[in-house]
């Protein structure tokens, strides 16, 4: 009698705690990481006991049709990198069955998570985008900064990462462009829009100077500090003033990335210029907004 067939009476949940227990022993894998891998084996459990399938019987095509399973039968599926957890999760519990001896082979370890169609990117409205960019009010060093920061998102299309790496000597503002993401490889000059420049222009002249008093460094966008505005800070920002603005909490400064690019289509814009102002390294992920409705 082979040890496969010797095991095979095993359950799954006992098979399921001796791979738990190997994680936490000899992987070190976090509390986090254990704990998904549970969950993610009991619904698999759960998908084998409904169709009659034991654990040591499950093939590559059952584990894909569980997966499958999770897109389908759901009217919010789960997001991709929680797919590819779960198909990592069994590939790596069928690795350890196979080293164990309680299989022949991982018949996991070419399963890959299903294909998701792409999502279409969120946009708002020309109501929405024109409520939000005029929500900071006033001459005050925060309204000035915030009307800037909101400009570079949706009047350049500017990422947050781009936006918050933006120094002075990448602005030009006679030649109404600047220089996105000047030390990484989609390294593009973008055009300013007529907005977004005297935005910017008054809070070089009269927003920041008040903000950075004690060091001066080469970053556009700081904080209340005079240090340069980091990541999370801008997220805040955006939210605060979209809340403000009265509009949902959907809004991110992704949001306005998205909404500068449908705005520029609905306007006539060439795709092929369009995905150089975003700087996509694939044409494919511009013409994710062809498909977009039109703005209102």
């Amino acid at each position: 009698m082979t040890t496969v067939s010797r095991e095979a009476a095993q359950t799954f949940e006992q098979l399921m705690l001796d791979f738990l227990t190997h994680l936490e022993r000899a992987r070190g894998l976090t509390r986090n990481t254990r704990e998904a891998y549970r969950v993610d084996l009991l619904q698999f459990g759960a998908f084998l006991a409904r169709r009659g399938v034991g654990a040591l019987a499950a093939d590559r095509t059952t584990m894909a049709a569980f997966l499958e399973e999770l897109v389908v039968d759901r009217a919010t599926p789960p997001a991709a990198a929680t797919l590819r957890r779960k198909a990592a999760c069994l590939r790596s519990f069928y690795g350890h069955l196979h080293s164990t001896g309680m299989t022949e082979r991982n018949p996991a370890i070419e399963l890959k998570g299903p294909r998701l169609a792409k999502r279409r990117p969120e946009s708002l409205t020309r109501q929405e985008i024109e409520q939000l960019l005029a929500e900071p009010r006033g001459m005050s060093p925060a309204a000035l900064r915030d009307r800037a920061l909101l400009q570079l998102l949706y009047g350049c299309g500017l990422r947050a990462s781009e936006a918050i790496a933006l120094e002075h000597h990448h602005v030009d503002l006679d030649a109404a462009v600047l220089r996105a993401d000047a030390d990484g490889p989609r390294r593009r000059l973008v055009p300013v829009a007529h907005n977004a420049l005297v935005a910017i222009r008054e809070y070089l002249d009269c927003g920041r100077p008040l903000l950075v008093t004690k060091r001066e460094h080469g970053h556009v966008l700081v904080n209340w500090c005079g240090d340069a505005l980091t990541r999370q800070g801008l997220y805040k920002i955006v939210q605060r003033r979209a809340q403000t603005a009265g509009l949902t909490d959907r809004i991110n400064p992704r949001t306005l990335r998205h909404t500068c690019a449908t705005h520029l289509l609905a306007s006539g814009a060439d795709l092929q210029a369009l995905q150089e102002v975003l700087g996509h390294t694939d044409l494919a992920t511009t013409q994710l907004y062809t498909n977009l409705p039109q703005a209102a």
